[in-house]
Order: structure tokens, then C-alpha cells, then sequence
């Protein structure tokens, strides 16, 4: 499971550097004269933050998958997925224009992402010495 997980995590801090990039460098051109473009910058901005600290985070999951015993490393790495893609996800679909209801999806997002890193302190109460 935690090479799995470390391939995940990798997966998904190669597309938060490409999102970011692009955010940097073309998201403001594709979004030229929209009325509340800068409110959209930073949706895109702080989806890319979160999205990159928890592709981190999942990193630090599989490192504790190997120490810990028993499931909470693996719910937490199926937590951080999921807040990865409804918190940032829903961020970055309003930022390109989507409907503005998805943003009541985006707390879920954020407790998925709390209950990840509760799941991974959890873990260390299994640790293997």
C-alpha cells in the first residue's frame, strides 16, 4: 500500500506544480475580462497551496504506513484524495467558471483534509518501534 500511496503523492504534486504554473502564467490571459477576476486568481491560488501541501501530506501517510499498524494511514491517504479534489477541485472548477453552488461542496473538501490529519496522528499510536 505505501508505494501505492507514494505514487499517488507524486501524481498529485506533479498536477499542483502544473496548476500552479499555469496560474502563474496563463490563468490570468484565459481569464481576461471577468468582472471578478481577481477573486478567481485566488481561488486558484489557494487551491494550488492546498493541493500541493497535501500531495506532501500524503508523501508523509505512505512514510507512516510503513510504521504504523492497522488502517489509519490508509484512511487518512483516502481522506487527503478526496479533500484534494472536492476542496481544491471545486476551487479550480468556479476559478475556470463554473457554477458559484459547488462552493458549498468546498467545505466538505476541508473536513475530509482535517479528518486526514487527525487519521494520520491516529497512526501514531500503532507505531512499530
Amino acid at each position: 500500500m505505501a508505494p501505492r500511496i507514494v505514487a499517488l503523492a507524486g501524481l498529485l504534486g506533479a498536477l499542483a506544480v502544473g496548476l500552479g504554473a499555469f496560474g502563474a502564467h496563463g490563468l490570468e490571459g484565459a481569464l481576461a475580462g471577468a468582472e471578478d477576476l481577481a477573486r478567481r486568481l485566488d481561488w486558484w491560488d489557494t487551491a494550488t497551496h492546498y493541493h500541493l501541501t497535501h500531495a506532501l501530506a500524503l508523501g508523509v501517510t505512505a512514510w507512516a504506513r510503513t510504521r504504523a499498524q492497522g488502517r489509519a494511514p490508509t484512511v487518512a491517504a483516502a481522506l487527503f484524495l478526496v479533500g484534494v479534489l472536492l476542496f481544491s477541485g471545486t476551487l479550480y472548477a468556479m476559478t475556470l467558471g463554473a457554477p458559484r453552488w459547488l462552493g458549498a461542496i468546498t467545505p466538505l473538501g476541508g473536513l475530509a483534509l482535517i479528518g486526514g490529519w487527525l487519521s494520520l496522528a491516529m497512526s501514531a499510536r500503532t507505531w512499530k518501534a
